[in-house]
């Protein structure tokens, strides 16, 4: 008995792109096979600029897709200084407070915990009788009480100030972050270090006049 050799299906022309192989499924009714999207010119076919592109391009009428950018709405001029407003709004509450509530009675204020268990002033030691002095226009008692407090007041002001004005001649369209105040990190550095010298010289006898 010879044995049977397998024969091979016979070549079937390639059809159209977007036509079926003869003896491949039809599609559903109702649903036509799409042609593929042609490249942009000077674009080589498959490469990876075709399907970015492809992958990125929106039809009109549907929202952009991930990350595309839309440009942010104008906003009002009261909307950009709510923050500085609120802020110089709280501080001035704050003060006027401690302005009416003399810290200078017993009794108002609860008692520093440092100075109460161990006798050594913190840099906040006559801080509320600093702001109550500045308050009623007393600057040199103010100074006398705590002077890096006086200094702080100032200092807010300043960057308060330059807040507000960035934040009234930003553009209505801009980013958040060119309305804010930024401040170098060797400032804080500096800051701390002068609180931190002010704190022990105001302990020694030779700088009782820092002492509250």
């Amino acid at each position: 008995m010879d044995a049977t050799t397998p024969t091979s299906a016979p070549d079937l022309p390639a059809g159209e792109p977007g036509t079926p192989a003869p003896g491949a499924p039809a599609p559903p009714a109702g649903l036509a096979p799409s042609a593929p999207e042609a490249p942009a010119a000077g674009t080589p076919i498959g490469s990876a600029g075709t399907r970015t592109a492809a992958r990125w391009a929106a039809p009109p009428g549907r929202p952009a897709a991930a990350g595309v950018h839309a440009p942010a709405p104008p906003q009002a001029l009261w909307r950009r200084l709510a923050a500085p407003v609120g802020t110089i709004a709280a501080v001035g509450a704050a003060f006027a407070y401690v302005g009416t509530v003399d810290p200078n009675e017993p009794g108002h204020y609860p008692a520093c915990p440092l100075l109460r268990y161990t006798g050594i002033y913190c840099p906040g030691c006559g801080g509320l009788r600093s702001a109550h002095a500045f308050v009623h226009g007393d600057l040199g008692t103010a100074l006398g009480a705590n002077a890096v407090a006086v200094a702080g007041y100032g200092v807010f002001f300043v960057l308060w100030a330059l807040w507000t004005v960035r934040a009234a001649r930003a553009p209505s369209t801009g980013p958040a972050a060119t309305r804010r105040i930024s401040v170098p990190p060797v400032l804080w550095w500096l800051t701390g270090a002068s609180v931190l010298v002010f704190s022990v010289v105001r302990n020694l006898p030779q700088g009782s006049a820092l002492a509250p």
